[in-house]
């Protein structure tokens, strides 16, 4: 194990934000040390929800936060940038209820933290590390956290569709690859669950390009960005909805047909089953 601490990091002072129009939809901030991640409700003169596994709530497709009268929807994509790109602490200012979808990936968030800039902070990063393995199953769904010297996950899916009968991709996961090979996956869901959401009123503006739609005989979309790019994104959607234990996972995490009610339920397992975690604040090397 390094001996090297590894400061916590916010965006940079300046912050920077995504416009729609003359509106700013979605603002990132700086926050100091051991704020942690925390989505301010301009529209509702920043009420605040902290982007923590108990405040979990109504997953649906997406993986909702809520506290008291205070909601926002849809916030793995974004969360999965900010630990993908090792922000500890951030004021995600929305003024709506719903994280913006851009084009369904983590992509333009990448790009956002970027432009904002990142900062060190003074204090040393704290990372669960995994010491024995923790399992959830529910019927043919599973996930489980093994001891490993980095964080590393491996996904599979299966799907009764041509398209996507199985896929499954082990992956290391550092800002590097995390930018590279994770970020740009876009959501998918086939053409009957997409309408589904619109009814909802999930993911509004959904269209063709912020998401792969399946069809009966395949992608509608003109073409895919990677050839697995579905389970690309399951890792994408597991690393967001893990990052709301709220520290940086050391571990191999992997699951099979998972979703976010299974992701966000076995994160709330992994905070409560304390003796199988510790913290230390150096990866390893």
């Amino acid at each position: 194990m390094s001996t090297q601490r590894t400061l916590r990091r916010s965006i940079s002072c300046a912050g920077i934000g995504l416009h729609s129009g003359n509106k700013v939809s979605l603002s990132l901030k700086p926050a100091p040390a051991d704020f942690g991640i925390r989505f301010r409700r301009a529209d509702l003169g920043g009420l605040e929800v902290p982007a923590t596994v108990k405040h979990v709530d109504g997953i649906r497709l997406a993986t909702g936060l809520t506290q008291d009268t205070v909601r926002v929807d849809t916030v793995e994509h974004l969360m999965s940038a900010l630990v993908g790109l090792g922000i500890d602490n951030a004021i995600v200012e929305l003024s709506s209820a719903e994280v913006p979808i851009m084009d369904g990936s983590a992509a333009p968030f990448v790009f956002l933290i970027q432009e904002a800039g990142v900062k060190e902070l003074p204090n040393a990063r704290r990372y669960l590390k995994v010491l024995r393995p923790m399992t959830l199953s529910r019927d043919d769904k599973r996930i489980a956290l093994y001891p490993s010297d980095h964080f590393k996950v491996t996904y599979s899916i299966a799907f009764d569709h041509p398209l996507l009968r199985q896929q499954s991709r082990t992956l290391r996961i550092t800002e590097a690859s995390f930018i590279d090979e994770i970020a740009p996956a876009r959501t998918f869901g086939f053409l009957k669950e997409v309408e589904m959401m619109r009814q909802q009123g999930l993911a509004l503006g959904g269209s063709l390009e912020n998401a792969v739609v399946i069809g009966d005989t395949g992608v509608l979309n003109n073409g895919l960005r990677f050839d697995d790019e579905f389970v690309r994104h399951k890792i994408l959607d597991v690393i967001g909805d893990m990052a709301l234990v709220g520290y940086p996972l050391i571990g191999h995490l992997v699951a099979h047909r998972g979703g976010h009610g299974l992701h966000t339920a076995f994160a709330a397992q992994v905070l409560a089953d304390q003796d199988a975690w510790t913290l230390v604040e150096a990866p390893a090397d």
